[in-house]
């Protein structure tokens, strides 16, 4: 039982060309619901869209089973980063790139159409199945937004499975890491610097010599750390008072993660405390890390169904944090799949239309092995 290739390959770039920025996925979720419906799903599309200021929610489809069998649930985001908007998808020796003006999107429109392609193949064929259930979020980029406003009452799902991952399709990634983001304001003492520069303290200077002590990058084999946005001052002819620094820390491990994020505060308040100023530094968590093993049934159920399909699975942990942090929060033991793609985030992303199809015929073998 196969999947229509062409079908699958038509429909994601017809997708791919849908404007659907994060926070801005109008147009994505009014194609989709109504595939999802034509389906036999019954479709919601929650208030997340309110919740964070954007222009569509998320959407939730169940459709009830016709066997007694754990439900399952499969998600993908509908926004995409930029250059995102007219995207122009090319063709070209068994691979689907973007004109190179534009991000392909295949992050993570891929997702969205193996989803699709495998659920009308199931109802095609008359394949029996459980509960399924299908979450398209939105605002996945930059900041889980929508899984984060997600009310999962909805959801009944015993494994969930996150199409939205690099590696070949077979990759299987069971552990990610927890995030906690860093602000910190540095407040220094403004002077005219070209009559008085002593009277000055350069909030820069101090915000970067705080820097210079602080650990970053590489920290561990579990666990990362950055200063990404460094914005401040207001003239070139005048001290600057005021420095922002934003910035990051991750881990497999819980305890280094809390070490890691206290060393940066206090590197910034004691660089400041020697320079006679002072700073205003907050961490707060982004999301929890997960951390899921063989014994477990969402990861049984994937190692079944790709050994079925002829693919060596491949057990995998991540650096990057998705929405299957947040799903695994709301407890739904939930996998994240390899989707074969690569260059994401780039205009030189392309996803091999074999690997697609590959994604879609791994959905289809999930619901049937379940």
């Amino acid at each position: 039982m196969e999947i229509n290739k062409q079908r699958l390959l038509n429909e994601f770039l017809e997708l791919v060309q849908i404007d659907s920025a994060s926070k801005d996925e109008r147009l994505m979720a009014d194609a989709l619901k109504p595939r999802l419906e034509a389906l036999g799903f019954t479709v919601t599309e929650d208030d997340a869209g309110e919740k964070i200021g954007g222009t569509a929610g998320n959407l939730i489809a169940v459709l009830e089973g016709q066997k007694d069998a754990p439900a399952l649930l499969f998600c993908a985001h509908m926004d995409r980063v930029e250059p995102g908007r007219g995207i122009k998808p090319v063709v070209e020796d068994g691979v689907v790139k973007s004109d190179g003006t534009t991000i392909l999107a295949a992050d993570d429109v891929a997702g969205i159409a193996a989803v699709l392609e495998a659920v009308r193949t199931v109802q095609e064929q008359q394949i029996p199945h459980g509960r399924l259930e299908i979450l398209f979020t939105v605002a996945e980029e930059g900041g889980l937004f929508g899984a984060k406003s997600l009310d999962a009452s909805a959801l009944q799902a015993k494994a969930g499975f996150f199409l939205d991952t690099g590696g070949p399709v077979g990759t299987i990634v069971v552990q990610a890491p927890a995030q906690k983001n860093i602000s910190a304001t540095v407040h220094g003492r403004a002077a005219h610097a070209g009559v008085a520069p002593e009277k000055g303290i350069s909030a820069i200077l101090v915000a970067a010599e705080a820097l210079t002590k602080m650990k970053l990058g590489r920290i561990d084999e579990e666990t990362t750390a950055n200063i990404g946005l460094i914005q401040g001052g207001v003239a070139t002819n005048i001290i600057p008072d005021r420095v922002e620094l934003k910035g990051e820390a991750r881990s497999l491990d819980q305890e280094k993660l809390n070490r890691q994020a206290e060393h940066m505060a206090e590197v910034i308040q004691s660089t400041c405390a020697a320079h006679g100023v002072e700073a205003e530094v907050s961490i707060s968590d982004s999301y929890n890390s997960f951390r899921l093993t063989k014994a477990d049934y969402v990861v049984q159920l994937a190692v079944k169904a790709a050994k079925a399909m002829g693919l060596e699975p491949q057990i995998e942990s991540t650096g990057g944090g998705s929405d299957a942090n947040i799903i695994n929060g709301y407890g739904i033991p939930s996998v994240i799949l390899g989707m074969g793609y690569t260059n994401v985030h780039t205009t030189d992303e392309a996803i091999p239309i074999d690997q697609l199809e590959a994604a879609a015929q791994y959905v289809l073998q999930l619901i049937k092995e379940s």
